[in-house]
This record gives structure tokens, sequence and C-alpha cells, in this order.
């Protein structure tokens, strides 16, 4: 048989054919798409380490936005983003106003035909940001459509997030078609969301992206295979699924390499998906572990290599004892980590590594570690 296209999307921010273990998720917001304004689902703050699939979601919550009947401002949280909110949402608009019929079907709350100006007076650019934002909510409800803004990769140190949380508050009181997702490492929304200017995203729905549980992982990779027109078997799904661990960056990376190990093979063996699994892990190595090793600090690779010796979780009080610095040394250097999102918080002064298979890139390479930075912290 001639080979067929590859199904699974590992390329950065894609979203999958299948999203895996979101399900309830994704049916709490699509209702929230349907209800209008008024819904808690249609705010919502989204947060994991990184490879749990946070911009994946939000690109599939973008598209899927679009069946009820809403269209979709996408940006990262990045100098200008507020100009650049605006710039998506009315090319959307343009191409709403192009065309007599559209994909975009009315929300079942709009008010189609509702009093507002034309395309045309929205790029005059008159007036701050707010103005016309709400110059352009009247555009949209001559469409009968809503707006989705989604902001991925939220930082704490960008003033205009501030200034998009603060005039979001206004959207949605005045009861503007209006929805705001954002997503962001655990530590960098918290820090966020302690900002005294953003406490009305405090209220909003939040949403930890964790580990996807075996079952879905499996039913996932089954699921976009065969719906591509292949098979695979029992015994193949259960080694990709041992290598993948939960992780939906994974997922999709590993199900693209064991796909490409025999593309013109009508199912998927195990021996293909051995090999696609270990192909996957060494790229993983190579393009994300490797790239992460380089950019620490030395102080940061004797707290990691600290981290070491327990199994799981680690204790801020044990890594400074095995540093041999004090606890406030410690706690620097852990928030560095964990705004980079090395590592996470697990509970008050417990850390976790955050990044798939860095413990053990870390511990093949300790021995070599302890020679370079001198580390002489305790074993025990």
């Amino acid at each position: 048989m001639a080979p067929m296209r590859n199904p699974f999307t590992p390329t950065f921010g894609s979203a999958p054919l299948f999203m895996a273990g979101r399900e309830g998720i994704l049916r709490d917001i699509e209702r929230g798409f349907d209800n209008g304004p008024g819904d808690p689902n249609l705010s919502t703050v989204f947060t994991g380490a990184r490879g749990t699939g946070k911009t994946a979601l939000l690109s599939y919550l973008s598209r899927e936005a679009r069946a009820h009947g809403w269209i979709s401002a996408n940006v990262s949280a990045a100098p200008g983003m507020l100009e650049d909110v605006l710039e998506r949402a009315n090319e959307a608009v343009s191409e709403l106003a192009a065309s007599d019929a559209t994909d975009v079907k009315p929300s079942p709350w709009a008010r189609a035909g509702a009093d507002g100006p034309g395309p045309e007076g929205l790029a005059e650019g008159q007036g701050n940001w707010r103005t016309r934002m709400n110059a352009l909510f009247k555009e949209l409800d001559r469409h009968g459509v809503g707006l989705l803004i989604t902001v991925d990769e939220v930082r704490t140190d960008l003033d205009e997030m501030v200034q998009l949380a603060a005039n979001y508050q206004h959207f949605v009181r005045e009861g503007r078609r209006v929805a705001l997702f954002m997503a962001g490492l655990p530590y960098r929304v918290m820090t966020l969301l302690r900002t005294d200017e953003v406490a009305f995203l405090r209220r909003a729905q939040m949403r930890h992206l964790g580990r996807i549980e075996d079952a879905e992982v499996v039913r996932a990779l089954a699921e976009t295979v065969r719906r591509a027109g292949r098979d695979i078997s029992d015994e193949a799904l259960a080694v990709a699924t041992a290598h993948v661990d939960g992780n939906p960056y994974l997922l999709q990376l590993v199900g693209y390499r064991m796909w490409e190990e025999s593309p013109a093979v009508g199912a998927i063996s195990p021996q293909a998906a051995l090999r696609g699994a270990e192909r996957a892990e060494a790229e993983l190595r190579d393009r994300i572990l490797e790239t992460t090793y380089r950019e620490l600090s030395p102080a940061s690779l004797r707290f990691l290599v600290a981290m070491l010796l327990d199994e799981e979780e680690s204790r801020l009080s044990d890594v400074a004892r095995r540093m041999g610095v004090t606890g406030d040394e410690a706690s620097q250097c852990a928030h560095r980590l964990l705004t980079d999102g090395v590592i996470g918080e697990r509970d008050r002064g417990v850390v976790g590594f955050d990044i798939p298979l860095l413990r053990a890139f870390l511990s093949d390479r300790e021995e070599d570690l302890r020679a370079d930075l001198a580390f002489d912290g305790q074993l025990s």
C-alpha cells in the first residue's frame, strides 16, 4: 500500500486530531460558547509544565470556537500584544464582511443585526484600545458572533498583560460577547495573579494540565491511527504508551515516529512502536534536554543535582543542606528554575522535575556534573 499521511502533530502548538485526557475541559468550554456572556468557563486560565499541551489546547479551542459562533484573536504575551489582538480580530471581521455565507454560524445567544459601524470604521484607529475594541464588538454583533481572545506564554513583567486584564473586566461587566483564555507555566501564572491590578482574573476558571492517564493515551493513539486509515496492535499500543508516560507532547512525538517507521504497512507493529519511541526520546534529548541543560547556570545545576537523591519530590530544606547553602540561597535558585518551568511546586517548600526525562538525563551525567561543579554536597 502507498504511504499515508501522518496524522500526529508534534510541531509546536499544533492542534492534535484527538485531544487526549481533556474531554471534561472541552465539554465545559463548548457549553460556555453556547451559553454566551455570563458563563464562567469563558474566562479560563490554563497552567501546566512544558509539554503538557497548553498551546495545543488553545489552538484546538480556537478551532472549536468557530463552530459555536465565535471568531478568535490568538496572541502571545509579548510587547504589542494589545494591538495584535485588534489586528487579528479585524482580520476575522473583514473575512466575515467579505462573504455573505460564513462557516461561523451565529451563536444561540446572538442578536444578529445589531446596529454598529462597518469594518471600514475600525481601521481608523481613533480612541484608545478599549474604545476601538468596543467598536469591534458592535461590528461582531452585526454578524451575531463573539470574540475569543487567547494569550499564550503568560508573563509577569509585561504591562500589557495588566492592561488586557483590566479592560477585559470592563468588557465582561458590559455584557460584551467576549471570552479570554490564557495559558502559562504555573509559577508565572500564580505570580501574575498575585498582582493587585489583575485581581479580577483570580475569579477565572483555573485548569491545571497534568499527566494524561495511560488509558487515555492508549485511546488517543489508537483513535488517531485508525481514523487515518491504519491499525495498531494492543502490544504496540502498550509499548508506545509506556514511553509516552502521560506526556501530551511525547504522545504526539512517539505517535509520529512510530507511524514513520512503516508508513506503507497496514498495521503498526510492536517493533515499529519501539523503534519510533526510542527515536522520539532521542529527539527530546537533542531538541529540548540538551538545550535546557546548556542554558542552566552552575548554581541551577547544583540545585538540580541535589534533587537527584530524591525519588520524586524534594524539600527545599533538604536541597539547601545538600548544596551546603542557606535556605534563602536555595530559594533563589528554586525561583529561577520555577520561573523557567524546569521544576514545579508540589507543595509549600516542595518541588519536583517538570520537564519530561530531565531527571534521567541529569542522572546519566551526575558523576561528571559533581566533578565539574566541585559539588561536595551531602548524599543523605
